[in-house]
């Protein structure tokens, strides 16, 4: 089946009208999407989407684009999507003349495998609406010009779309990609809906459109550590604690793995039967239930025992909270993933309304249908005020939670106008993880085979060993518990999809990994390439008020130089891919994130792209937070500044109350 999808891409868009597949029952389907364009603006999407396709083919296509358009409010020119099933096949399948065009290759196609991707069809990998492309036509010319790019030459992406391949030369990105990138003006909600339906513009999400996403692996070890840090604000460990969320999508469905790993009992409501069945079948969720006196039984009697088990909630998550409270019980850790940075488009659903008839009146009615998901948001807000006031510790999982439910009026902010409760980055991330520059670091193997995952994992857990020997004091619980999480990986059936493993480390780790997995494909103990990269969501990565950058207070948290400078920097230093996206986690126009993928082929140019690289990629990031004022990243700045003669860093001098005092006073 490889070399079938292979000859299928080879071809890219030809003079000759592909046959139509029909989408398995088995698929996803994306909501329709909100398309209110005019009657001239139809005309336009439908002139944009011809521009791929020959003239020849123009009076078939016009007629079944402009069906689609209307349909589901968006052209995905689904007669072109492939008839080969799609999966990452090993890099060593993979004709292409680039050795590093055949790793984005193959981490792009791990994107839209369907054991991976949410909405399959729709091109769709997380999020509700997190795009690898607009449409089947662009997927098609991509992989064609991967497997045909050379090493002297750069692709460049607008949101999906292919501008052309540019001479450059070896040490330049292979791939140049943006997602999103509006003027700052029209960045809106409802330019987004017009311009994806125009087809030229897209929602990349973080790691969706930048070909880095590993299935829910991808956040659950953040997830585990989340929890795990949360839990140890109630106890010394997660045992017997009882933490409720919602969501088991695409990065949400890490959340019954990783509360199940911090030893904690999980409920995750799922509204989708299809996202809830696929959690389960895939080992992430142990029981799921439809009934809440069932589930809650079965929740009560596994924390008596302390046992850890992760439980689904089939319905919707406004239920389980009201549930919870009528029957009085105590819950200890809460949170929600919902997608709420769209919450008007699939995003979040209304208690009381049947799935389907709520995609319904999504489109139908759309001003109802959110008034629906606002009161929605009350009773939510409402019924976790209640648990809160009870003991309950709170957080924002970063999915814009307490940003949209501010904007529905609910009860969520204090008295101050500050809101009721921290995002998950002020309170455990942030100043734990990140001012450490620890952080979601990920690794691919390309050979596809489990060995080489397996033969990773333990060098990790070699040079994290080594690193906790003569680490500082305050960093030896973070490597406690990364060394536990690797050790442990291949326990916990983490993979879909790719052969890829994610680790929480900080600069020193990060290069030691590569260094290590670089002289093991020298040697021939890794079959193949590995690709290296990070979620957005990391020190540097991203620049997100309500979630990354939540902890930052000295007035720049609404800027967005670090996630620039992060891309910039990364391009300038050898990543071989870099990607930089507007939204992302908590919505359009409320974040800029910038990301990378770096191949390790055992050569010495290689590991000294991701030595400068990586050192770069997190040092940037710690020495923003520093001068934050953060104890933790100044810590790091000045260890890493002492290190490194050729690193010269701003530090921020103190400045004291008193002086502030004194001033004001005399003001």
């Amino acid at each position: 089946m490889e070399q079938v999808l292979i000859e299928e891409l080879r071809q890219g868009i030809t003079d000759e009208l592909p046959a139509y597949s029909p989408i398995p029952d088995s698929f996803s389907r994306a909501p329709i999407r909100n398309a209110r364009l005019s009657s001239s603006e139809r005309t336009l999407a439908l002139r944009n989407a011809l521009r791929y396709i020959p003239p020849a083919l123009h009076a078939v296509l016009a007629p079944e684009f402009a069906d689609e358009l209307t349909r589901y409010g968006h052209i995905y020119m689904y007669r072109y999507r492939p008839v080969s099933s799609i999966a990452a096949p090993p890099i060593s399948a993979i004709p292409a003349r680039s050795t590093h065009a055949a790793a984005i290759l193959h981490m792009l196609l791990n994107n839209l495998d369907p054991a991976i991707a949410q909405h399959p069809a729709e091109l769709v990998t997380y999020g509700g609406n997190g795009s690898v492309f607009q449409n089947w036509a662009q997927f098609r010319l991509v992989t064609k010009l991967l497997l045909e790019l050379e090493n002297t030459q750069t692709l460049v992406l607008y949101s999906g779309h292919p501008l052309g391949v540019f001479p450059s030369s070896p040490q330049a990105p292979r791939v140049i990609l943006t997602n999103g990138m509006m003027i700052p003006n029209y960045s809106t909600r409802e330019n987004l809906d017009r311009l994806y339906a125009l087809g030229v513009t897209q929602y990349g999400q973080m790691t969706a459109g930048s070909f880095m996403y590993i299935g829910p692996q991808g956040i659950v070890h953040g997830t585990t550590i989340t929890i795990l840090n949360a839990a140890r604000r109630k106890a010394r460990t997660g045992a017997g604690l009882l933490f409720v969320s919602s969501g088991l999508g695409g990065m949400s469905g890490a959340q019954a793995k990783g509360g199940r790993i911090a030893g904690v009992v999980s409920i995750v409501a799922e509204i989708d039967g299809k996202a809830l069945q696929k959690r389960l079948s895939q080992g992430w969720v142990d029981y799921a239930y439809a009934d809440l006196g069932d589930l809650i039984r079965h929740a009560l009697a596994a924390r008596s025992r302390q046992e850890a088990v992760s439980l689904a909630y089939h319905g919707n998550v406004v239920d389980l909270w009201e549930y919870l409270v009528k029957e009085n019980v105590a819950v200890d850790l809460g949170s929600d993933q919902t997608s709420l940075h769209n919450p008007f488009g699939g995003g979040y659903y209304p208690v009381g309304i049947p799935l389907e008839e709520s995609r319904d009146l999504m489109v139908t009615d759309p001003e109802r249908f959110k008034i629906q998901v606002q009161d929605s948001l009350w009773r939510q807000v409402d019924a976790i005020n209640h648990l809160a006031s009870q003991g309950m510790y709170f957080f924002d999982y970063g999915n814009g939670f307490l940003l949209e439910a501010r904007r529905a009026g609910a009860a969520i902010e204090k008295d101050t106008g500050e809101f009721r409760y921290p995002s998950y980055v002020e309170d455990l991330m942030g100043p734990i993880c990140f001012d450490y520059g620890f952080g979601p670091f990920r690794w691919v193997c390309c050979s596809g085979n489990p060995a080489d995952l397996s033969a990773t994992d333990q060098i990790a857990a070699e040079v994290l060993r080594a690193q906790l020997a003569s680490c500082r004091p305050s960093i030896k619980q973070q490597l406690a518990d990364n060394i536990r999480w690797v050790e442990q990986a291949g326990e916990h059936r983490l993979v879909v999809g790719s052969q890829a493993r994610i680790l929480y480390a900080d600069a020193e780790g990060r290069v030691a990994l590569a260094t290590a997995f670089n002289q093991a494909i020298s040697t021939g103990k890794l079959a193949g390439p590995v690709v290296l990269g990070r979620d957005h969501h990391d020190v540097s990565g991203t620049d997100s008020p309500y979630r990354e950058t939540a902890d930052i207070r000295d007035g720049s948290n609404i800027t967005a130089d670090m996630a620039v400078h992060t891309v910039l920097g990364n391009a300038c230093r050898g990543a071989t891919w870099v990607s930089l996206h507007n939204g992302g986690g908590v919505g359009w126009g409320e974040v800029i994130n910038g990301g990378f993928g770096l191949v390790l082929d055992g050569t010495p140019e290689s590991l000294e792209r991701a030595r400068s690289m990586l050192h770069w990629d997190v040092l940037n990031g710690v020495a923003r937070r520093s001068w934050a004022g953060h104890d933790g990243a100044r810590e790091t700045a000045l260890k890493e500044a002492a290190q490194s003669s050729d690193l010269k860093l701003t530090i921020p001098y103190p400045v004291s109350e008193e002086c502030l005092s004194s001033a004001r006073v005399k003001e």
